[in-house]
Order: C-alpha cells, then sequence, then structure tokens
C-alpha cells in the first residue's frame, strides 16, 4: 500500500503544477480537467494512507500527527489551486503547502515504518 500512497502523492504534486500552469496560461479547460484529476488522486491519497493509518496505528501519536499534517497537505493543495482560479493571492497556501509537505516527508520518511531511518 505504500507503492500506491507514495505515486499518489507525486502525481498530485505533478498535477497542482498543471493546474497552477494551465491557470496562469488562460488555458480554463486544460486547468479544470487537471483539477478534476488532481480531485480524484486526493481519494487515492486518501484510501491509501487510511490504509497505512490502520496497519501502522500501533505507533501511537506520531501516526495521528502524521494522519493530520497529510489531511493539511490536502487541503493546502486544494486552496491553492482553488485561489489560482480565482485570481487571489495564494502565497500563503503555497507557504502552508511546503510546511505540511516537508512536514509529511519528514514523518514519513524518517520516523515511521518503512522510512529510511530504522525505528
Amino acid at each position: 500500500m505504500a507503492h500506491l500512497h507514495i505515486t499518489s502523492w507525486v502525481l498530485a504534486f505533478a498535477l497542482i503544477g498543471l493546474v497552477t500552469t494551465f491557470t496562469r496560461s488562460g488555458n480554463e479547460k486544460a486547468a479544470k480537467i487537471s483539477h478534476m484529476i488532481l480531485r480524484a488522486d486526493y481519494l487515492l491519497i486518501l484510501y491509501s494512507g487510511g490504509s497505512l493509518f490502520a496497519a501502522y496505528s500501533s505507533y501511537g501519536p506520531l501516526v495521528i500527527i502524521k494522519l493530520l499534517i497529510g489531511l493539511w497537505t490536502i487541503a493546502a493543495m486544494e486552496m491553492v489551486t482553488v485561489k489560482y482560479k480565482k485570481k487571489k493571492p495564494a502565497k500563503s497556501w503555497w507557504i502552508q503547502l511546503s510546511i505540511a509537505a516537508i512536514l509529511a516527508l519528514i514523518l514519513g520518511f524518517g520516523f515511521l515504518p518503512l522510512g529510511v531511518l530504522p525505528v
């Protein structure tokens, strides 16, 4: 399940780049299609992340913190794309997305099972 989870959030980061690029260039149809694909990808992230959460729930509060940071990352991704579509400033959401994604990567690969560091 970890492979599906990693693949789906890598795809999500690529899709958020596409959505913002299409929106900036004025290609609204392509932006809308890629945004819908991104939203479908959120479901994959939530499914695989929930499965990993259930498998590693014995690790205590660290897994719960990772779950909350993952949800924060998804919310920040959605807000970035919505702000771009509405042509409003998204700098604060980009900052939040960066912080949340870095924290999620550190927790996921550094401290939880299937990470780089031994637990």
